[in-house]
């Protein structure tokens, strides 16, 4: 019950809607009494089954008493009006009491949405939050469908599955608990028997829902492998066409649609077993009280008297609705707490890149960047291994090499998206894990391989984390990235919307965006990380002649498999596997006719 206790967590900023609805409640509760309580004596004084009362009862705080004293008012109205009159008062009064308890019922539901929504809002926000710091290390470990399936169908399932049973977990058992009092003040004994009874099949019932659960877990999970399947579907459609892999796709997903319909069938079947299966339970006790009351009043001495045992059947019987959906409600939050699990395994992922509480500002970058004994490992593999490097201000430092050699590792452990295993890396001589975050990355802007890009407009893909820029700033930064032209004579100039992803711009395009963007942030240090390898010839010499606008008088660290970007670098650092294996400029390098003067003859640094 600890996820349970753990969601409801989420509702504390609205208790005031929790208590505006438990009053309303209370009143429901209340006008449902009145109801019952006006119509059981009115009908036995009706059709005689009662004498009239004509002596008025001394007034007490007791169920007896308060029907008493009920009995005496319709008999005097009797008496005094006659039974038409009566009957008439009586029907005005129990409307009365219908729409009083009615609207009471309407304002307890008024005020259990604002609680409901609020409190899943929360959660929504509390999982986007923790999505946005969790490192990218997590995203690589786990499966983007998964995660978007937690995010969205799994808080969904928390709200129809916890939320929308709460009002009846909270409020049918002090319904049943004041219909129980009312029980009690009729027969003591045989309420007794009911509470003997009762338990037994909510022990029945847990058990079952406790499965329901397990199985519910599973279904979350083979469904964000569907969503998954989903999302890598239409990410590589191209690749899927191109080799005709139609069929194979298409037999992957029924394969998996089918496992998951299968076990939903399981799920829903036992689910669905709730409401049969309390409506069963419930006649049961009825007829095991019939039997029990029948003997009571049945007896040679009668405990209970006929009258009252048909009105504590009567009573016993308004028992029974709340009874149900407080069951259903308890099937339903076991199949939630399953969804909440798997939100919470997000909510307490690691986040491993850590902030220290008493950082230190960097508002600047003045001298140099070191990395010191640098190791980095990843599962168990050692990536980068001792490297040892001064990148020093305004400088040009190239990073060259096979594929997965290393280094966007290297360029990656800049902005701390991932933390060095051993060793230091040092930011104006101070350890980069000592420093905001914030502060670190505000001092580099990033530029890819793959352009990322918003489904927004121009205007705020450029200014995207900037929300007061002024237009003449963006104008400035798109014109340094050679991208002004083209931006006006797209349909709406920069507020033209790029579709997702940019798919409405070529690479060329899109990557001038992404350099604009990065010219917007004005930061000290830049990093290219394989900026131009994607393009074709003419769009490169846009793209390559804007970054040379960019990296003057800035520091820069390029990623490069072209020549083009790096042979004028103040220094070319070639990596392989993990190490550093030759470092120099262009022409010192070609002189030492290694690793580098190969890649160079190959003509290509892939």
């Amino acid at each position: 019950m600890k996820k349970f206790y753990r969601i409801l967590a989420y509702a504390k900023p609205y208790l005031g809607y929790a208590g505006l609805n438990t009053l309303a409640n209370l009143l429901t509760i209340v006008f449902s009494l009145m109801n019952f309580a006006l119509l059981i004596p009115f009908l036995n004084l009706l059709f005689g089954v009662n004498d009239l009362v004509t002596v008025k009862p001394e007034f007490h705080m007791s169920t007896q008493g308060l029907l008493q004293s009920l009995n005496y008012y319709i008999s005097q109205i009797i008496i005094n009006q006659g039974k038409m009159e009566a009957l008439v008062f009586i029907c005005l009064i129990i409307l009365s009491s219908f729409l009083m308890r009615n609207l009471s019922r309407f304002m307890a539901m008024y005020f259990m949405a604002g609680l409901r929504v609020g409190a899943v809002r929360g959660i929504r926000n509390d999982v986007y939050n923790k999505m946005l710091i969790l490192p990218l290390a997590f995203y690589t470990r786990n499966k983007k469908g998964d995660i978007m399936a937690r995010v969205t169908t799994d808080v969904q399932e928390v709200e129809f599955s916890i939320m929308n049973y709460l009002e009846m977990i909270l409020i049918n058992p002090i319904t049943i608990i004041a219909y129980l009092i009312f029980m009690i003040s009729l027969s003591a004994q045989l309420t007794l028997f009911v509470l003997i009874v009762l338990p037994v099949t909510g022990l029945i019932i847990g058990r079952i829902a406790k499965k329901l659960r397990k199985e519910s877990k599973v279904g979350q999970d083979k469904f964000a492998s569907l969503l998954s399947i989903i999302e890598e579907t239409i990410s590589g459609l191209r690749i899927i066409k191109g080799f005709n892999a139609i069929d194979y796709i298409d037999r992957k997903f029924k394969e998996r649609n089918k496992d998951y319909a299968k076990l939903l069938v399981k799920v829903y079947r036992r689910r669905d077993l709730s409401s049969p299966l309390s409506e069963f339970m419930s006649s049961l006790v009825i007829v095991v009280v019939l039997w029990f009351g029948g003997k009571m009043v049945l007896s040679d001495s009668p405990a209970l008297q006929a009258a009252d045992f048909i009105t504590y059947i009567v009573a016993f019987s308004q028992i029974i609705p709340p009874s149900k959906s407080f069951v259903q409600g308890f099937y339903s939050i076991q199949k939630g707490i399953a969804s909440a699990e798997r939100i919470f395994e997000i909510l307490d992922a690691d986040e491993e890149i850590i902030e220290k509480p008493n950082a230190i500002s960097a508002h600047d970058f003045k001298k140099s960047i070191v990395f010191n004994h640098v190791y980095f490992r990843y599962e168990k593999e050692d990536v980068l291994k001792d490297i040892n490097l001064e990148i020093t201000k305004g400088k040009v430092i190239a990073l060259v090499g096979e594929s997965g050699g290393g280094k966007s590792t290297m360029a990656d452990l800049l902005p701390r998206f991932y933390d060095v295993t051993q060793g230091e890396l040092l930011f104006d001589g101070v350890n980069v894990k000592d420093l905001k975050i914030d502060d670190l990355r505000r001092q580099m802007g990033i530029v890819s391989q793959e352009s990322i890009l918003f489904n927004d407009t121009i205007f705020n893909n450029i200014a995207f984390g900037n929300d007061h820029v002024s237009e003449e700033r963006v104008i400035e930064a798109a014109k340094i990235a050679n991208a002004h032209d083209f931006i006006m004579k797209t349909e709406k100039g920069y507020q033209t919307n790029i579709g997702d992803r940019g798919a409405k711009l070529s690479g060329g395009q899109r990557q001038r965006i992404s350099i604009a963007r990065a010219v917007l942030a004005n930061p000290p240090i830049l990093i290219l990380d394989e900026a131009t390898s994607s393009l074709d010839t003419e769009s490169e010499k846009l793209v390559q002649r804007a970054l040379f606008n960019v990296m003057k008088d800035r520091t820069s660290i390029v990623i490069a498999h072209r020549l083009t970007t790096i042979q004028h670098a103040d220094e070319i650092v070639v990596i392989k596997k993990g190490e550093i294996v030759e470092r120099g400029n262009h022409t010192e390098l070609l002189a030492q006719n290694g690793v580098y003067r190969k890649l160079f003859e190959m003509q290509s640094f892939a």
